[in-house]
Formats: structure tokens, sequence, C-alpha cells
């Protein structure tokens, strides 16, 4: 089945959502007319489903759909097909390709195949390789390991999901053996005392797919020169060299494994925090750097990141990103579009640590690098802070043969980090009134009180603990929102509530949302240009409806917050957003800032009531009374 750029993009958003998704929904996702999206779904056929409510995948049938697709189609038949072709063959093909040929073989004009030809020169961009013609032939020049690197790009681009499969890679580099190797692989990783990034692994393992195909070929790689590798590294490739004997039975030279205990070394392994690691893997130098980052981010942001272990951590994978960085290689993160959403201040704290790397180191940082400097990040402050409040509660259960004894000691043992249980009420004639506590559970009627109650059985069960949870969550999300809402709303000036205000992109809209900040003596000129160099390192559509420009730093006059509702969508980054708020703190204001941040994004993350604000908030009054009511429910 060929699909068009969009079609592909709507089965994707899709595939991504448990739940119906109406037509409305994704014409905006995809800035298309409800009448396409109905075209689109005709001509995916059984992948989907429609009803009253919208559309939906059909699990069976998408599950089928990705099994059946080659990894890489030989299919030519979409302008992105051709591109995907055309570079495929200037890769195998070293003296060339004929190109009117190659026009007839895929059934297109000469004319069409100059225009792809053109597009081929744009995908090298940044590859050490140049498209070269002579007459009627065009050919590939450049080095073996650029090569390598193109054709790697080109597989990940064709997968539809996020994370590289083993299986899909073995089909494509008639690679038999790949999923077994990858377990002897982590196994000898694993007894050798390293950490893997099993996010990772594939994305190398896809490397070693290419380097067998490659030699298969005759295409090696020249002789390394340069210094002499570690021992530790020899050491690795020696290893990696049996492993790749054992079950492939090829003999990579020296300088090929060489290569790949690199790609292991600096994208799927760390060492273990002892002192012996640290002294072989991390240079003082790198920990002085990361360590005055770490500390001004800090100060910055009011945190607590100046943890040793924690420095050392983040320092060997510093070391491993600037490695990547200089080669251009950069790891994927399949995780980087929920982690951007679902912890918003987590992923600025790592924004602006890759922003002082990039100054410090002369590389550039992408989305996915960020993404994962943000997991060292929130899984450091999640085990630091254990954020997680816990709930005033109040057990209401009879005496009879010490059951609220029990009943308390199974509670504590399933939910201990989140409840605080300040009162056991044995009596049946329960002052309901009186209980002083956030969340109540009885095993008897409340006598008409329902909020934050809930009835339990006398001998906990699992479904019991669910509900439980469920309200826990509830009562911190309220607590949360209530805490912020008051904060929140001095923020907004009328002056600054926009409706329907469009701008040709993002930059342009933070210029445009700047100039009326500084008019109304809320920045000035320098908060705009370090907005708009945050915005160019990382995309601030945080969801799919909302965008929040804002500077690194704040220095920012006063706080405020200047807001845009539209009802279309404008591109954002990747994503089409209909909220922009544009965000100042002051130095004074810096304490709020994280509160206020990742709550404010977690009340703009619920598509509906985004959806509600967007129809109902035609004035700056209606905005207020819609935001509040979005934050109250």
């Amino acid at each position: 089945m060929a699909l068009s750029a969009k079609q592909t993009r709507m089965l994707d958003i899709l595939s991504r959502r448990a739940a119906w998704v109406t037509a409305a929904e994704l014409a905006q996702d995809l800035g298309v007319t409800s009448r396409s999206i109905r075209s689109y779904a005709a001509a995916l056929g059984e992948l989907v489903e429609s009803g009253p409510t919208g559309y939906r995948v059909k699990g069976d049938a998408y599950a089928a759909y990705l099994a059946d697709a080659p990894a890489t189609s030989p299919s030519a038949g979409s302008p992105q097909e051709r591109l995907a072709f055309l570079a495929r063959r200037l890769l195998d093909e070293p003296d060339g390709i004929d190109v009117y040929e190659t026009a007839e073989s895929v059934f297109v004009s000469d004319s069409t195949i100059e225009a792809d030809l053109t597009r081929v020169r744009g995908l090298l961009a940044g590859t050490e390789l140049e498209l070269e013609r002579r007459g009627a032939v065009a050919r590939l020049t450049g080095p073996e390991i650029a090569r390598r690197k193109l054709i790697s790009r080109l597989f990940r681009d064709e997968m539809r999901q996020g994370v590289i499969d083993v299986s899909r890679i073995q089909e494509a580099f008639a690679s038999e053996g790949l999923a077994a190797f990858k377990s002897d692989l982590v196994e000898m990783l694993d007894a050798r005392g390293f950490f893997v990034n099993e996010y990772g692994i594939n994305d190398v393992l896809l490397h070693m797919a290419v380097a067998l195909d490659r030699v298969a070929k005759d295409r090696v790689l020249p002789a390394a020169g340069g210094a002499e590798a570690g021992e530790a590294l020899r050491s690795l490739a020696d290893d990696l060299g049996e492993l790749v004997h054992k079950h492939f039975d090829v003999e990579l030279d020296p300088t090929e494994l060489r290569y790949l205990a690199i790609l292991l070394r600096t994208r799927v392994i760390a060492p273990g925090a002892g002192k012996d690691s640290v002294t072989e893997f991390v240079g003082e130098e790198d920990l002085a750097t990361v360590r005055g980052i770490v500390a001004r981010a800090s100060t910055e942001y009011l945190v607590d990141l100046r943890d040793e272990d924690f420095i050392v951590r983040l320092t060997l994978h510093v070391q491993n990103l600037v490695a990547r960085a200089h080669e251009n290689t950069y790891s994927r993160n399949p995780l980087t579009r929920s982690i951007k959403s679902s912890y918003p201040m987590t992923y600025e704290l790592a924004v602006y640590i890759a922003s002082r790397l990039q100054a410090a180191e002369g590389i550039a940082v992408n989305d996915d690098e960020i993404a994962y400097i943000a997991m060292h990040v929130g899984a450091y402050l999640e085990q630091q802070s254990r954020r997680q409040d816990s709930v005033r509660t109040a057990v209401v259960c009879p005496n009879y043969y010490d059951m609220h004894i029990l009943l308390r000691e199974k509670l504590e043992s399933a939910l201990g980090d989140e409840l605080d249980i300040v009162s056991v009420i044995t009596s049946t004639d329960a002052d309901w009134s009186a209980i002083d506590a956030d969340l109540v559970l009885t095993t008897i009627d409340p006598r008409g009180r329902r909020e934050n109650t809930v009835i339990v059985q006398p001998f906990l069960t699992e479904t019991d603990v669910e509900h439980i949870r469920q309200s826990v969550a509830r009562i911190r999300r309220q607590r949360r929102r209530a805490g912020i809402k008051n904060e929140l709303l001095e923020y907004f000036d009328e002056s600054l509530f926009l409706r329907n205000f469009y701008a040709r992109d993002a930059i342009t809209m933070i210029r445009a949302l700047g100039d009326r900040m500084i008019a109304a003596d809320a920045i000035g000129s320098d908060y705009v240009e370090q907005a708009v160099e945050r915005e160019q390192m990382s995309s601030t559509a945080f969801t799919d409806t909302l965008a929040v420009p804002h500077a690194m730093t704040m220095n920012a006059r006063r706080t405020a917050i200047a807001i845009v509702v539209n009802d279309t969508a404008m591109d954002w980054g990747d994503a089409r957003v209909n909220v922009i708020a544009f965000i100042a703190f002051s130095e004074g204001g810096r304490a709020a800032f994280q509160t206020v941040f990742d709550q404010f994004v977690e009340v703009f993350s619920d598509r509906e009531a985004v959806l509600g604000l967007i129809r109902r908030a035609d004035t700056f009054t209606a905005f207020i009374d819609e935001l509040v009511r979005i934050i109250d429910a």
C-alpha cells in the first residue's frame, strides 16, 4: 500500500491515540480540511475504522500492516519513495547510475527524475557526500563511513515507530541471527559491569547490520590512523569480534571492530560509578565543565543538582554526547515527545544544560539528545525529592477482631508513600463532619459524605487499591491547581490578550508578542532575543495545542504572560498549536516559575478542555472564566 505523506502522518497520529479522534482534530493536526480527512480514511481502507466520534486504528490490521510492510520498500511510487529509492541505488552503485534508464525503470519522466536528483542533493547536506553528474551518469562521492550513516538514516526515516525493531533490521539487511547476537552482546556487556541503554542498542545493531552488508559487498572502511585505542576499547572490540564471528561467521578487520566498539561506547554503555570507573572514563576537565553547568542550573531554577554521583553519571553521558555531536551522529530517543509534554520543567532544565554544553563544546544538541539529558535529571530529582507529597487520610473501620489494624497495615504496605494516615476511627457512629483529612477511606456507608471518600472492603482488594490511587491523584491535582490558580491569574493582562492573531512562523510570533510586552514594560529587548535563542534550541510546543515561548534566564522587569488564542492552528516546530503563551518571569518571581510552568502545561494538556477554551474564549473575560473552569475541573 503506497501512502502519501499526509496519509502516513494521519495513520501515525491514530496509532498513538487509544481513544477515537475526531475529523476536526485530525484536520487541525495535519493542516487540512475535514473533507480531506475523509478521503485519507478511505485510502487507508481496513487500517482505520470510523464511527460517530471520529476515527481510530484497527489494532490487528495495523499490526499486520507493520509486519508485512518491508522495512526498505523497493517501490518508488511517491516522491518520498523515489527519493529513498534513488539514494539507495546511488549508495549501492560505486560507478553511478544512468539517469534516463532509472527514470524508465520507475515509470517517470526524465524531468521528474532530474527534480528528484535535486532533492537528493538536499538529502546529502552535511553528510560529506556529494552528487557528481557526468552526462547521463550520476554517482555519489565521499567516504564509506558517510555512506553507512546515510543508509542508517534512510532506514530510520522509513520506520513508522519510534523504536527501531530488530526483526525489521534483519529483514532489510538479510542479517539473520541479529536477535541472538543482541542477547549475547547484552550478556557480555552486563558481565563487564556496564549499564546498557536499551533505547540506543538497536540503533547500534542497525549500524552493525549495515556494516556486515557493506563488507559483504567489498565496501570496507579504510584503515584507521591516528591515536591508538585504549586498552578498554581494544578489549571491547576483541569481544565484539568474537560475537560477530560466532553469529554471522564473518571476520571483521580491526578498523571495522574499532568503529563498532566506539558506537557501543558512545551510544549504549556506561560504566559503574565506582572510583576505578571514574578514573578510567571521566576526565577532570569534563567533570569541571559539567559541575559549572549544573551549579548555574541549580541557581537559575532553584533546584539542587549538585550531587557528585549525579554529576559523574551526567559527565559520562555528556562525553558520549559530545563525541556523537562532533560526528553528527545523534542518538534517537523514542520518548522525546512524551518527556517534553509530561515533564516540561524537567525538559526545560535539560534545555538549559544543553545550551551551556553547546556554548562550552562548540556543538549542536538536538531534541532527542536533550530528552536523554532530561531522563538523567528527572531520575535524579525523583530519587532526591520524592515529590509525591502524601495525602492526609482518615480510615473508618469499625472494630471487630482488630480488623482495623489489619486494614491499616495493608494500606501502609500497598500505599505507604502516598498516604499519611492521620486517624483511624473504629466506631460505627463516626462524626463525618468532624473528620479532618483530605481523603477518607471507609468500610461503612459514609452517610452522605461523598467528596474525596472511597468505600473499601475490610480485606483490601486490588480494585480498592486502584480506586484509592485514582482519588490520591485527583486530590494532588486539585491541590496543585488550587496553589497556582490565584497566582497564575495575576500574571495575565487584558492588553496582552490576543484573539485570532497570526504570524508567519514561531520566531515572528515571538517577536510580535515581545514588542507588546516591551510596550507593557514587562520585558526589555534582550529578553525577546533570549526567547528566540531558546526557541531555536528546541521547540516550545509542549502539547499538541500549546506553545510556551520564554527565555532561559529570569530577567524580566515583571512577571507577565502574553496569550494568543487562535481558531486555526499554526505551525510551531513539528506541532500545530492554537494557544501561544509567551511567559516572562522576573528574578523575584523565580520561586514560582517551576510550579507555574509545570502546572500551566498540565492544564493545557487536556485536548478537549483546550478546544472548549478556543471555542468560548472570544474575549479576555471569557478566557479568564474558561481558564478558571478548566483549573477547577
